[in-house]
Order: structure tokens, then sequence, then C-alpha cells
């Protein structure tokens, strides 16, 4: 069941933050994209300091999931399925939040996925450290390299704040506006999940020794670069990019864009009609075409996918 759910995700792929002061059941507005505090105009000069991923990346999901070990099963994580971990005084809001996410086929499909497996252990847990962010990690691989468990972590107000356009241009499309449409803060937050999910069955899909490998070799790579005055072109580097598959900010995009399209999907399915769907995603090209042109075909599928004639014009 899993193993045909991803496939078919993957085949739908390929064929800081502004916070408003309400509470999150407050709707909000769709706006241009978000860029208070970005002063650079291409990601490739958005080097956090200390090894770090970059800065935006950072500020959204947390220092925490910037680099990815193996982790030995725990006793926990026997048993597979979806284990929710959320305090009694986020109840609530949260129960909002997945219903959004289920309202729509993707959500539906993407958590029967993991709710079904029983090889496979989600935990799903908020915090308030996260605060408007979010972030997935604690992957656990077994001997044989297969990835059976991991932990989404959900900030107490993801349905809050919109990540700079540079990594986010799904999420950033839902910026507010006082003269377009109203979203409802539980689909920005729903958005968000999704984004996570995309990770997650990234990650389960890719290939673990090249996966692990970048995330031990990453913060090597950053240290060597910031030692070296930035020159790109030290042969250690070369060597390091080569071993890694490219280089911490084009793995970075690489990852962060597979979230994104999984939350285009999520927006797609939840406004199927023109109009408001079709202004998203005219932001998202916007966004895309400014900060992401090497990556504009995955998202192009995405717009293609949904059903005729309700397709928004992709130029």
């Amino acid at each position: 069941m899993r193993t045909l759910l991803i496939a078919s995700f993957f085949v739908l792929l390929v064929g800081a933050v502004y916070s408003p002061p309400s509470a999150h059941l407050a709707a909000y507005r769709i706006g241009e994209p978000h860029t208070a505090g970005f002063h650079s105009p291409s990601p490739h000069n958005d080097l956090k300091a200390q090894g770090a991923a970059p800065s935006f990346v950072v500020a959204y999901h947390g220092i925490e999931n910037a680099y990815t070990r193996a982790e030995k099963s725990s006793a926990d994580n026997q048993g597979g399925g979806i284990k929710e971990v959320v305090p009694k005084k986020f109840a609530a809001r949260y129960r909002e939040w997945k219903d959004e996410f289920l309202s729509t086929e993707t959500g539906r499909k993407q958590w029967a996925m993991y709710e079904q497996d029983t090889k496979f252990a989600l935990t799903i847990t908020v915090t308030p450290d996260r605060a408007q962010g979010a972030g997935t990690g604690k992957y656990e691989w077994d001997e044989s390299g297969k990835l059976i468990a991991a932990t989404i972590t959900l900030g107490s107000r993801i349905n809050e704040g919109y990540p700079n356009p540079v990594y986010y241009p799904v999420m950033n499309s839902l910026t507010p506006s006082a003269s377009s449409e109203v979203v409802d803060g539980d689909v920005l937050a729903a958005t968000k999940m999704a984004h996570e999910f995309g990770h997650l069955t990234r990650t389960a899909g890719a290939d673990t020794t090249t996966y692990q490998l970048q995330c031990q070799l990453m913060p090597v790579y950053n240290k060597i670069l910031l030692s070296n005055g930035r020159k790109t072109d030290d042969p250690r580097l070369l060597a390091l990019a080569q071993q890694m598959g490219g280089t911490p900010v084009e793995i970075w995009e690489d990852r962060e864009y597979w979230g994104e399209t999984n939350a285009m999907l999520y927006l797609r399915d939840r406004f199927p009609e023109d109009g408001l769907r079709c202004t998203l995603f005219h932001r998202i090209k916007r966004s895309v075409d400014l900060y992401a042109k090497g990556y504009a075909e995955r998202f192009l599928e995405v717009a293609r996918s949904a059903p005729a004639p309700n397709r928004c014009r992709w130029q």
C-alpha cells in the first residue's frame, strides 16, 4: 500500500515571517510574496554561519532538522502507524488543522499511507518551541537501509506566519493582502502539514546511503567554505560536492522544493475551481521564476495535474 502511494505521489510530481496578532481561526487575505528581511536575490548567497543550513530554512524548520543522522530503532516506534502526541492545550487547534488537511484527496491518501503501514512508525507532535514553523526529523532506518520511523513536529502557531518565498513559494503565496480573497488560517496550517508530508515521502523514497552521506558532509563543506573566504572553487569543496551530488545549498533547494510541490498538491485539491487557485498558482509561479527557475518543471507538473478544463495558465 505504502509503496504504491509513494509511487503515485512522485508520478504527480514528475507526470522571516509575518505574524498577524489574530487567533488561529482568523482569516487572512492573500497578497504579494512576503520578502521582509530578505536582502539577497539569490538563495546561493544565503548561508547561515557555523556550518548550518541556509538561514531561511533554519528560520522555518529549526536547526535540529538541518542535519539528520541515522538513529537506532526504539521501543516506542514498534508497531507502525501514526502516533499523535499533542498537548491538551493544543488539541483543539490541531484537530482543525488535521481536518483541513484531510479535507483533500492528497491529504487523505498520504495520511492513510502512513496510518495503515504496520512497518513504519510516524509520530506527529505539536510544540510551542517551533512556533510558526515545522520540521520533519528523528528518522530511523533499519539495518537494510529502509526508513522505519520519523517525527513531524508542528509549531503551536503554524496557522500564522509565512516563510520566505526563496525556498517556500507555495506557503508564501498565502501571504495576506487587503485587496484579495480570504483564506482561513487553518488552510495555512494544513499547507505546512502538506509540506512536511512531502519531506517525509521524499525521504522514504530516497537512497538511504546518499541521504545520510549528504547530512554528514554538508556541515563539513560549510565549515570549509566559511573558513576559506567563500571560495567555492576550493578543491576540497569540489570533491565534497561530487561525493554529495551537489553543494549544500543545491541539496537544500531540492529538498525544500519537493516539500513545496506537495504543499501545492494540497492547494490544488483544496481550491478546485478557477479563481482563487489560479491566483495562488500565479503567485507561486512568480516566486519560482524569481528564485527557483531550475526547479520550475516540478511545479508546472502539479499545475498540469489539475483536472481539465479547470487548469490555470502557467505562463
